[in-house]
């Protein structure tokens, strides 16, 4: 009994939404992969879309990003490796 099993209609009209940062958000991003200023302007800009001009006074005037907590690594400890498999389509044709 082989039934071929096709994809909902539905499923071909998705569309992935696409929503760039917010300014804020993006500072942030940008103060947390570096802690000089020049490269948070740059990094901040790509990924709002901006030129860096309009970018630049945001990124001076805004509180510079502090950690919290700090990851340190614990000695005498084996390290836990975690394997991802990627799962093939569910939709077989035949």
């Amino acid at each position: 009994m082989d039934h071929e099993k096709t994809a909902p209609a539905e499923w071909s009209r998705r569309r992935t939404r696409h929503d760039p940062p917010a300014l804020d958000e993006a500072i942030a991003a940008a103060q947390g992969l570096t802690d000089q200023v020049e490269s948070q302007i740059e990094i901040a800009a790509q990924l709002i879309g901006l030129p860096e001009e309009e970018v630049r006074t945001h990124v001076l005037l805004a509180p510079a990003h502090t950690r919290k907590s700090r990851i340190v690594p614990a000695r005498n400890r084996q390290t836990e490796i975690v394997v991802i498999k990627r799962r093939g389509s569910r939709i077989q044709g035949s």
